[in-house]
């Protein structure tokens, strides 16, 4: 490790003497080695040509050296000089020839691309079979540029964001928890839907009970009998009691057919779609 320079004195005479300190008196030394000052550049040092190399511009790519060129001379990008622009960039090509060949080889394509469009320039422009105006042979450099361009400033606020691990870091913090366990809360809707569960497997296993009922027919033609006593006529749908079930009203219909085949009971209606009306038939004294 090399330290800054600092004076230097020897001790003042009838002192002790330090060993290994030279006869050096009030001069500064250059530099510091291993703890050891230094008076004098040694004459051995070896300092590769490479190591004093300085890059004062760094370029991502062609294109980006092209946009740097454009943009340093404010050029306008839709009316480029190619002229101009071309040989700067080939003064920074032959540059980087003679120190990258294989950086370079990027480079010579895009020359060779701005000459191309350069000797395309200096021809008189050739009408298309429709008769209109060729396109300018810069029209696809200068898009490719816009681009770029458009890229490289979105990349630049990318960066300007805030980033984990170089501008904040994720903060850890240990707590330390009690021996008793503590179990999460329970929230309302959680207990609607386990109870939604509950009974819903509920349904799934209800036992059934079937039981059979005794009917009797003529027990129901009796009913009826005792119904129609006293009343001139009555009404079809009158007969029927709804709320005993489905199987009531069966027995009660076949009790009716069984009465009327018997002839002891009338069923009559006065026209078409008229109410049906039932009543005790008529037997002469």
């Amino acid at each position: 490790m090399i330290d800054p320079p600092e004076p230097l004195r020897l001790p003042e005479a009838g002192g002790p003497q330090v060993p290994g300190m030279p006869d050096v008196i009030d001069q500064v030394a250059l530099a510091r080695l291993y703890g050891e000052p230094l008076f004098a550049m040694p004459t051995d040092l070896y300092i590769p040509p490479d190591a004093l190399e300085v890059f004062l511009e760094a370029f991502e790519g062609p294109l980006d050296l092209l946009l740097y060129l454009i943009r340093k001379q404010n050029f306008n990008i839709l009316d480029i000089p190619m002229a101009g622009v071309t040989r700067q960039y080939l003064e920074y090509v032959d540059e980087i020839r003679n120190r990258n060949l294989e950086l370079a080889a990027e480079y010579l394509l895009m020359a060779a691309m701005l000459i191309e469009i350069k000797s395309r320039m200096l021809l008189p422009p050739r009408k298309t079979a429709e008769g209109q105006e060729p396109e300018d042979p810069r029209a696809e450099l200068v898009r490719r540029l816009l681009e770029y361009e458009q890229m490289k400033l979105a990349a630049a606020r990318l960066n300007e964001m805030p980033q984990v691990g170089r501008d904040v870091l994720r903060g850890q913090v240990y707590i330390e928890q009690s021996l008793q366990p503590r179990f999460p809360d329970v929230n309302v809707v959680d207990l609607q839907e386990a109870w939604r569960d509950i009974v819903k497997r509920a349904k799934l296993v209800q036992h059934h009970k079937i039981t059979r009922e005794e009917l009797s027919v003529r027990e129901h033609m009796s009913i009826v009998l005792r119904r129609l006593q006293g009343r001139k006529f009555v009404e079809f749908e009158e007969l029927f009691d709804v709320s005993r079930g489905v199987p009531v009203l069966i027995v009660t219909f076949i009790a009716l057919l069984e009465l009327a085949k018997e002839l002891l009971i009338d069923v009559t209606q006065a026209e078409a779609f008229a109410p049906i009306y039932v009543r005790l038939a008529y037997s002469p004294a």
